[in-house]
């Protein structure tokens, strides 16, 4: 079962399905949420995602394709741990950079780049992964 922590290891979470999607985001909210050029995301039911430990505090902001994003943080350390969004339903974004173990981000390899108008220009499409200009 995968697992995932946050930066002090006080909040915890399993899952218990694969991804539906694999995707890294370059939205103007992904940039913010990460302090970089974007987040890698996990899509997955939110009845197969679970807190096994910890507290998350949550903070809801208008994202720029008009909907709701919900980001959920570490009560103690502020580390984003995963996402809701009004456009997905019953699911959660698992921010893969917060999975446990050696080869998480290697099994995280994202299938599609989203908002990808928004990807710096030094930085390099994925050549594998769909384009997209949103979700």
């Amino acid at each position: 079962m995968p697992t995932g922590s946050c930066l002090c290891h006080d909040l915890k979470y399993d899952y218990t399905s694969e991804p539906i999607t694999k995707a890294t985001c370059y939205c103007l909210s992904c940039r913010k949420i990460s302090g970089g050029t974007n987040t890698l995301n996990l899509l997955l039911p939110e009845d197969k995602f679970r807190v096994t430990d910890g507290r998350a505090i949550k903070h809801t902001e208008m994202h720029e394709s008009g909907m709701k994003l919900t980001v959920y943080f570490c009560s103690k350390c502020g580390c984003s741990i995963y996402k809701t969004h009004e456009k997905f339903p019953g699911m959660v974004v698992i921010l893969a950079g917060t999975l446990d173990g050696p080869d998480a981000l290697e099994q995280s390899k994202p299938e599609a780049e989203l908002y990808s108008q928004h990807r710096p220009g030094w930085l390099p499409n994925f050549d594998w992964a769909e384009q997209r200009e949103e979700f």
